[in-house]
């Protein structure tokens, strides 16, 4: 296992330090932090801007190899990803707002992910029924609703049951708010801000990996070597678990492992609209600030994501098909 997973990790931090670095060549060559400068009324400097640009190593009057050259030593010997055109350290941005993406995906992405799989073997199982009809029909409208818009009208509707109640159950702006005096406030509140945006990923999650459970659990339970099974008079419940289950779950591991990895950057639209500042928000606002050092920053860290998530899916992969050569 530990060659297996060695060689594999090998491969992919070759593909990811190439990915890193064409990202950089093509956000200093499509980036123009010059433009930030000279729209300023009144008018900088041009020698002032230069200077600032130059010691960001932002300066498109320096030839790209000599920026990449710069930007690549400053990472391997000080792990020094630069500043941002306005200033602004890019280490400290991404250090903290990986740990709000982290806060919010968490919970609503594992319960989603283990909720689809459940409902989607469970579905297969009873394939026509009323329920298997009903799940298929929920997970379906789910996702054919943009995910900005079932955010918005769970928050249309939680404002209701406040303003209905008299309590303010739900709080969907932000990571905190007013914390009261009493025992473990901050808790609560941190909870009160999470509960909104963790029923919304955990219903596109579950309806995203029920669908696709269902339908490779019905391709298993369909299979030759199932069929075998409950002809030799093995139990159906048991062939449905040890049989046909663990295949259809070989699959789901890697949509599984990449989906979780990817989420840190993927949850865009949940971190805009309930104002939780993560690295999704922050590499649309890097684009738009013609920030270089950080829009590298975020293509780094969804690579390292991907990456991760490869190695978990092959680790999985391997766990649950014994066929795979761990040599």
């Amino acid at each position: 296992m530990g060659m297996y997973v060695a060689r594999r990790l090998l491969n992919y931090a070759i593909l990811l330090f190439v990915a890193i670095s064409l990202s950089y060549l093509l956000a200093a060559t499509q980036l123009n932090p010059r433009a930030l400068y000279e729209v300023q009324n009144p008018p900088l400097d041009p020698v002032a801007i230069e200077a600032s640009l130059r010691e960001k190593n932002l300066s498109d009057n320096v030839p790209l190899l000599q920026r990449y050259w710069t930007w690549l030593t400053d990472i391997v010997l000080h792990w020094d990803w630069g500043q941002g055109p306005r200033g602004g350290d890019v280490n400290a941005e991404v250090s903290r707002r990986i740990w709000v993406s982290l806060r919010l995906i968490t919970i609503g992405s594992l319960v989603g992910i283990v909720t689809g799989v459940v409902i989607g073997a469970w579905t297969a199982t009873r394939q026509y029924k009323p329920s298997d009809r009903f799940f298929t029909a929920s997970s379906l409208f789910l996702l054919s609703v943009p995910s900005f818009v079932i955010a918005s009208v769970l928050q249309v509707w939680a404002t209701d049951l406040n303003d209905a109640t008299g309590i303010r159950f739900f709080e969907f702006v932000g990571e905190t708010g007013a914390v009261g005096s009493y025992p473990a406030a901050w808790l609560v509140d941190r909870l009160q801000h999470l509960l909104l945006p963790t029923i919304v990923l955990i219903l596109l999650n579950a309806a995203f990996f029920s669908r696709i459970q269902r339908n490779l659990m019905l391709d298993s339970l369909g299979a030759d070597y199932v069929r075998t099974a409950r002809a030799k008079g093995l139990r159906r419940a048991k062939a449905v678990m040890k049989h046909a289950l663990r295949t259809s779950l070989i699959p789901t591991g890697t949509y599984f492992a990449f989906s979780v990895a990817t989420l840190f950057t993927g949850a865009t639209f949940m971190e805009i609209i309930f104002s939780f500042h993560g690295m999704g928000e922050y590499g649309v606002t890097t684009i738009l600030g013609q920030d270089v050092n950080g829009a590298v920053a975020v293509a780094a860290f969804s690579g390292v994501c991907v990456l991760v998530g490869a190695v978990l899916a092959d680790i999985m992969v391997a766990i649950l098909d014994p066929r795979v050569r761990l040599g």
